[in-house]
Formats: C-alpha cells, structure tokens, sequence
C-alpha cells in the first residue's frame, strides 16, 4: 500500500529567513517547505545555529575557502536532512499518546486520506492485538515532506573569485544543493529563464532520471503563464533536463516580488493550464526524447508533470476550487503561515505588526533593487529606519552583500541601487534635470523608496535566534502578500491546518473578498497606477501597452463572469463575487477612456 501526496499544500518560499528553516519545523509532518539558499552569509549563520541546537560540533566556512559558497550550502543542507530524519525516526519509535509527534502527524492529515482512515481505525479498535499492529504499521507510514530550495535565477552576481568556473551567486547555490545528499528533493527556480544556469543543470546527473526513471532532484518552475511555462520547459529539455513541476504563480496577488502580466488573470491562466496540460507534456517531451537520444537514452512517453497553484488563497473552497475545478495537483500557501511560528521564523515585533497589518499598509512598491515591484509591509523597523536616514539628508543603505549589484549607470563596477552611493549619485543628477516638478517628484521619489532588502529580509534569524549577521544593521524587511491583512492572529500550526482542510477558520474578517476578486483589484490599481504614469510622460508607446492591458483584463472580467456558476454552491458567495466583480468592471471601463 501506497500513501504519496501525504499533504495537498506546500509552503512556498518566503523572503530569505522566513522559511529558511521550515523543514526543520515542519518536514517530519509530511509537509513540504522551500528554503532560499541564495543568501550563503544566512545560511552559514544558520549552521552555527542548528550544530549547537542539536549538539554536533561546529566548524565555520569562512569566506577564504575556495567554493565556500557552495560549500555552505551543501552542508547546511546535509545538516537539515539529517536533523529531520532523526525527527522522523524519533516519531516512528515514539507512541500515541496526546501532544506527541507521532500523533500530531496523523491529526494534520486531509480527512480523506486513506491513511488517515487507518488511524481513525486504530484510534476506535477495541482488540488489543488489531490495535498494536495498525500502530506498528501507521509508524512505518511515516515520511518526511520534501526539503526543497529556491534560486531566484535573476540573483546571479558574478563572484569576485575567479578561480573557481561556474562561480556566480546562482550557480555556486545549484552546485551547494546538487552536491547535498538530499534525495526526492526539488529546487525550484523563479523569475524568469537564466540561460547559464539552464545550462548548468545539465551537468549534474542527479537532476537527471536513473534507469528506472527516478530523479533524484526534480526541477520545479515558477511560471506566470502558459507560455512560459512551455518556453522554460522546452529550453531545459533540449539539455536533457525534465521539469517535473510548473508552479503557477498569481502575478500580484502573492508576497515578495511581484511579476505583473499583462493583464492575464489567473483564472483564465489556470483554464489555459488544464485544457492544455496533455499538450504541454506531449510537446516538452518531443524536445526532450530528441535530446536524451544524444546520450543514447530513450523514452517512450513523457514523465510525470505537476501542476500546481500559489499566490493569495486564503479558504478551504478557493483552495477546493483550484484542485477541483481547475485540476491543480496541489496547492501554495504562503503569507498566512508568517503568522505561524511553529513553521516559519519571524521575530515577534515583526509578527504583532504582520497581525495588525490593515489592506492599506500591505502596498506593492518600488522598494526592490531589482526594478521588480515588490509586496511590502510598512511600518517595519526597515521603513522606518529608511526614513529616519531620508530625514537626516543621507538616504541609501550600507551595501554589505552585494547580492543585488547590478547598476552600472554612474560606475564602472556594478553597485545596489538601494546604496549609499547609487542614490547619492542619481538625486544629484536628478536636481540638475530639467524635469517638471511633477515628474522630479515622482522620479525622486521613485529613487528613495529603494531599500536593502539581502540583510532585511535574513534579520528575522537575528531577532529570533539571537545570532549575529551585519554588525549594527538589525532592522527587518518582510515582503506578504496582500493575503495578510486578513491574518491576524498567531495560530498554531494546527490551526492553519485544520483551516486549509475546512476543519477550522483563522480568518477574523467577514469581508474577505475571493482570491479572484482581490487579484483584480491589485491588477485595476495596477493600471490606474500605469495611465498616471502615462499622464506624467506622454509616451504613446506605453499608452499603446496600456490599451492591451485593458483588454485582456476585460477578457478575464468576461470568463469569471462566464464560468461564476461552476465555482460557487453558495447563491449568496456567488452574488457577492457577481457583485464584486461588477464594481471592479466599472472603474475598469472608467479609466478606459483615458487611454483614447
């Protein structure tokens, strides 16, 4: 007997610190996590930590070792899966008494788990023999979820060291995790194709499948759309390399950065998803059974594709919805669980601020080095830390990791803009521009709200574990999702269990409007935000841009309105998403005429 998919969710992963040690905290439940391994200084802070948490003698990688990057990684990681698979071996030996593990990971399964059922069995059985031997067999069932990671392929600094090939920030974390002993793992990439590391994978034979078709690390995509999804595939199958999951993300709708489309909706992405999803395998696999021809391998059809849904759920029907409806295989869910300490590390002045955090002060900003729009918390000790410095006429952060270098407008060797250097230079040149006072303002302001995010985003293991990474710099940046505002309160991970299945509710607000509903009003703020933009420019090419985006958020407006009737039971749920989306339609139409 077989129990794989033991949970139908993930925690995706969050910032840097956020889930950078969630496996610890919850693999041996069978939930699956994904840590960001892109920030090495974190991961090593985070060594030192878990040797002593778990009593192995501890032996620093320092920054002069060849490959320390790598180097990190990998034991870092060899360190959580050993952690973890002493916690499951503890729980395998441990009994069913209340509070323990080893009950716990029954209790969190879905209700309709075959091995749930089982447990329910040995739970009511009055024969003694019966009883033991379920118990014996219920403690074998027990697995871990899976340790996964997360590159995001556009952090791909090159490094200073050039003796070692293949070097860059990106490739050197691949090569820390494919030289982990992790197995039945994943890595998953996001923002978008990076050819060298696309081209990297293909080195290692770990992500490729053995003789009986086993890969041991899996590749999982983070894709905005249909065709992006099929453009990635293609380009790794021609090296080979099978991508075993697509993990469809809401463009604004989710935390961190945020990859706006244009005007694509998630449900008519989704839709595209499940009428093609035969016909994205078949056309991968065609590139992909030429390809390992190469390496004289053969395959006589495509391997195992996962779909998958994150970005902004937030109920057990919406979550029901996409499985059901939309036939994902399993589904994300992200800024609800920073409201869970039992899965992710946040400190608690930035907890209590996430558990009071209002719609209004969850904003999609400017604030990424990058140039990617970013979910932003206001309010942190990082906002307000920012401000102080705006205050004192010194705006900029130190720029300690150099992980977002990417600028070379003022300076021959890329630098942040969120740098004390960068912003120095580009509010010079500003003043000295013959801008409107309009146009200065906003391009000033666009210049100041920049910020580091590589030691904001790692501080929460500062303040939550006591240790040491930046001398002097303590304040922390967190990146929900809009999601959170409807969050808050601290709950157990319980809790947040029970309420993904439907056996409970977390959410104390009455007027959450549906993932759907919240994802369009992000992307109509989004345009009105694009035609005052427009005002202020007057460039006909963005404006022409603009008309497309208008279209095909109508073209979504129209499919929820088409397909309403399939995804609500509920006659009052449906007339308030109808009504919903009728508002959100008129302020649509509203703006369209500015476009003419």
């Amino acid at each position: 007997m077989s129990f794989s998919n033991i949970h139908k969710f993930h925690i995706p992963v969050m910032g840097l610190a956020f889930t950078i040690d969630s496996p610890i905290k919850v693999a041996r439940f069978g939930i699956s996590s994904v840590m960001s391994i892109i920030e090495d200084k974190l991961v090593e802070t985070m060594r030192r930590h878990y040797y002593k948490e778990f009593g192995e003698p501890y032996q620093m990688i320092t920054s002069k070792e060849k490959d320390f990057r790598a180097k990190r990684i990998t034991d870092y990681l060899n360190l959580v899966n050993r952690i973890v698979k002493k916690q499951v071996a503890d729980m395998q030996k441990g009994d069913f008494i209340p509070e323990s593990d080893t009950t716990k990971y029954f209790e969190l399964l879905p209700d309709d788990s075959k091995l749930k059922a089982l447990y329910q069995k040995m739970l009511q059985t009055s024969d003694k023999r019966e009883k033991e031997s379920l118990e014996v067999f219920l403690k074998q069932q027990i697995i871990a979820g899976n340790i996964d990671v997360n590159i995001m392929t556009k952090l791909d600094k090159p490094a200073a060291d050039q003796e070692i090939a293949n070097n860059s920030d990106a490739l050197s974390a691949l090569r820390g995790y494919a030289l982990s002993g992790l197995r039945n793992s994943s890595i998953v990439l996001s923002a978008g194709l990076n050819p060298n590391l696309f081209n990297y994978i293909a080195q290692f034979k770990c992500f490729k499948p053995d003789a009986l078709g086993h890969i041991e690390k899996k590749i999982i995509l983070k894709v905005s759309d249909y065709r992006s999804a099929l453009i990635q595939g293609k380009f790794l199958a021609k090296k080979g390399i099978w991508v075993s999951e697509y993990r469809i993300e809401s463009g604004l709708n989710c935390g961190g950065h945020a990859f706006a489309t244009s005007g694509n909706l998630m449900g008519p992405i989704l839709e595209e998803f499940k009428t093609k999803r035969t016909e994205l395998a078949l056309n991968i696999f065609e590139v992909y059974k030429n390809a390992i021809l190469l390496e004289n391998q053969t395959a006589e059809k495509p391997l195992p594709i996962k779909i998958t849904v994150q970005g902004g759920i937030g109920t057990f029907d919406e979550d029901t919805l996409l499985r059901e409806y939309f036939g994902a295989d399993a589904t994300g869910w992200g800024s609800p669980f920073l409201m869970v300490p039992e899965a992710t590390t946040v400190d608690t002045d930035t907890l209590d601020k996430l558990g009071n955090a209002i719609e209004q002060e969850v904003v999609l900003s400017k604030n990424s080095p990058l140039g990617v729009r970013f979910n932003y918390l206001k309010g942190t000790t990082s906002d307000l830390e920012k401000q102080e410095r705006i205050a004192k006429g010194s705006p900029g952060s130190p720029c300690t990791e150099k992980h977002l270098v990417m600028n070379t407008e003022f300076t021959e060797q890329p630098i942040c803009t969120a740098s004390k250097k960068y912003q120095k230079l580009k509010l010079e040149q500003l003043a000295e521009s013959d801008l409107s006072e309009k146009v200065y303002e906003k391009a000033k302001q666009d210049v100041l709200d920049v910020e580091c995010l590589c030691v904001g985003l790692s501080n929460p293991v500062v303040k939550t574990y006591a240790a040491s990474f930046v001398k002097g710099l303590t304040s922390v940046t967190v990146c929900p999702g809009p999601n959170i505002a409807y969050f808050s309160r601290k709950v157990s991970l319980k809790e947040m269990v029970d309420h993904i299945y439907g056996r409970g509710n977390v959410i104390d607000h009455s007027r959450r409007p549906h993932m759907f509903i919240k994802e369009l009003t992000l992307y109509v703020d989004y345009f009105q935000e694009q035609i005052e933009d427009i005002m202020l420019s007057l460039d006909p090419k963005q404006n022409r841009k603009n008309q497309k985006f208008h279209k095909e958020i109508k073209a979504g407006v129209d499919f929820y309105r088409n397909k309403a009737d399939e995804f609500f039971n509920d006659a009052e749920k449906l007339k308030v998403f109808l009504a919903d989306l009728k508002l959100l339609e008129a302020r649509l139409d509203e703006l369209n005429p500015v476009l003419a």
